[in-house]
């Protein structure tokens, strides 16, 4: 073989190397799971809770499977698990609607308790009841106060889609003080929900900014469609904890890849949050 020839061999092999690698990256931040730990302290918590968040699965035939999802779940042995919504893109037909019913049933029948609130795609009436069925609870401006450890949690759930400037959960709600209170919302309002003053507020739908570039942070604010927010002094609520007065608001990134597989610095999450008490 000729030295000319012998390089354009190299120069192929390089080339597909380098696709091979770009096809595992891509595979790797848009389809592996991983399980975010993370933990809060308070007061008004005595013994250990944990609680597994699940959200914006927007299941497809192809995507991370419920078997995956419920093993990451059974291996974290969660006290109640939250499931925050868009488990399936709007107009999705019957059987991928099926999916996160499915999801729902396996979690329950493994023991645990299921706690769901819509998101603005799976909003189906039918798939709403067939959610119930499982014998999840749905908590769609719905408000419990549960038993957990010995703990005394009070839940609160909403389903907006949008808000309104006169947007006020004070005019929905009764928060008591004595109960460690949580209110699960789809969409996050910061603002609006630091006003209301739950100990801790769980959010999705940002997907978490889909791409998450080093030292830059989200590629794009999914909210006012800046890019490169964060280098213009925007504070961006992708993903993660946003503190306020008295409590805090965690965003999950979520599981899907709706509206496209773009992923970047951004996995696929399951959020495993334990709350202990607070530190002397």
């Amino acid at each position: 073989m000729g030295t000319a020839k012998r390089k354009k061999v190299r120069r192929f092999r390089r080339i597909c190397a380098v696709i091979v690698f770009l096809i595992w990256v891509w595979w790797y931040n848009n389809y592996t799971l991983k399980t975010t730990h993370v933990e809060l302290n308070s007061g008004k918590i005595t013994n250990p809770v944990r609680i597994a968040v699940i959200s914006d699965t927007h299941s497809t035939e192809h995507g991370i499977s419920n078997r995956k999802i419920v093993r990451r779940v059974k291996k974290a042995n969660p006290d109640i698990v939250l499931i925050m919504g868009d488990m399936y893109t709007r107009n999705s037909p019957e059987e991928i609607q099926q999916i996160p019913v499915e999801l729902t049933e396996d979690i329950i029948s493994a023991g645990y308790p299921v706690y769901f609130v819509t998101g603005d795609h799976d909003t189906d009436q039918s798939y709403i009841n067939a959610m119930v069925q499982t014998g999840a609870t749905l908590m769609n401006y719905n408000t419990e106060t549960i038993n957990i450890n010995d703990n005394n949690i009070q839940l609160f759930g909403i389903d907006n889609v949008y808000y309104s400037p006169t947007f006020n959960l004070h005019n929905a709600f009764s928060i008591n003080p004595e109960c460690y209170s949580i209110l699960m919302a789809h969409i996050p309002n910061y603002e609006k929900f630091a006003d209301f003053g739950t100990d801790l507020t769980i959010c999705a739908d940002t997907h978490g900014g889909m791409v998450q570039l080093p030292f830059l942070g989200a590629m794009i604010d999914s909210v006012s469609m800046q890019w490169f927010p964060e280098l213009h002094g925007k504070k961006v609520y992708d993903k993660g904890f946003f503190d306020y007065e008295g409590g805090t608001m965690f965003i999950t990134s979520g599981i899907g890849v709706s509206p496209a597989p773009v992923r970047f610095n951004n996995r696929p999450e399951i959020v495993i949050m334990d709350i202990k008490n607070e530190v002397k």
